[in-house]
């Protein structure tokens, strides 16, 4: 007898807001520091065609306790960082950072005929990691694997993720925290994609479009975040693209300042004692 899939539903919808960060770049940004996407805890979308928008980039500044995940649509951003790392990506790449104890990096912009248009994700590393060793990679748009729906696609910048129909891909980043996994999917008009997942936190950002999740439509600048089941199924009636989230909560208490996410206040009070003493990094 064949298993029936339960098909997720939207259980919460929240939308971006407008912000500014690094030299006065501006953002829209959506964040939950109280747990409420873990192990995620912040995506910032930047896109404009207005250089004064975003052209002061990301000066250096410090991180401590996260991931982050910084993905281009199109222009370009150049990362530089204490460990002597300095790398460019482009359209379709990515970059993922390990903080760990500590990294100390900039992040600043290239610009196409179009502008500029890139994401940050921040994901929450678990108490056991906080203070490991700082990594960091580069990933490009060669990399990423795609799998095929009816007028859709889905690449795959990291973890593993399986169509409906039995095929599967896994992501170049496979050690996300929390096990997380990250897809950009594109529909084109009357476009349909359902994937089988498992994942206790499964989001859908839409950033191009609308797309109808089980009966509910998504804008352009929402975050969908989906309750328990086995099926998630995408339509666009006129066509969209979103990132897809999926990981596993941590369930840990959660401190935030600034740059620095850590468990408990007296370990964020230490983060900024060793960043002003010049040992954050150490």
């Amino acid at each position: 007898m064949a298993t029936t899939l339960t098909t997720r539903q939207v259980e919460r919808l929240l939308n971006t807001q407008p912000s500014q960060d690094g030299d006065g770049v501006n953002i829209q940004r959506l964040h939950e520091f109280g747990g409420g996407l873990d192990p995620f805890l912040m995506l910032d979308e930047l896109a404009s065609d207005q250089p004064d928008d975003y052209i002061g980039g990301f000066p250096p500044h410090p991180h401590r306790g996260i991931q982050t995940l910084t993905y281009v649509i199109h222009g370009g951003l150049t990362h530089e960082d204490h460990m002597g790392h300095s790398s460019t990506i482009h359209a379709g790449d990515a970059q993922w950072m390990h903080t760990g104890r500590g990294i100390i990096h900039s992040e600043m912009p290239l610009t196409d005929h179009d502008g500029l248009h890139a994401f940050q994700l921040w994901l929450n590393l678990a108490a056991k990691d906080k203070l490991s060793q700082a990594t960091y990679r580069d990933v490009r748009a060669d990399e990423m694997p795609e799998l095929q729906g009816s007028n859709a696609s889905l690449v795959a910048l990291g973890g593993w993720w399986q169509s409906l129909a039995g095929e599967s891909v896994d992501g170049p980043l496979d050690s996300l925290a929390g096990q997380g996994a990250i897809a950009h999917a594109r529909l084109d008009a009357g476009g349909e994609f359902s994937l089988a997942t498992r994942a206790t936190t499964l989001l859908v950002y839409v950033f191009a479009g609308s797309v109808d999740i089980a009966g509910t439509r998504v804008a352009k600048g929402q975050l969908a975040r989906l309750g328990a089941g086995e099926e998630l199924s995408l339509n666009s009636t006129d066509g969209a693209q979103a990132l897809l989230l999926a990981g596993e909560p941590h369930g840990e208490p959660i401190a935030h300042y600034g740059p620095f996410v850590m468990n408990q206040q007296t370990e964020l009070e230490q983060a900024l004692r060793d960043y002003r003493d010049g040992t954050l990094t150490d």
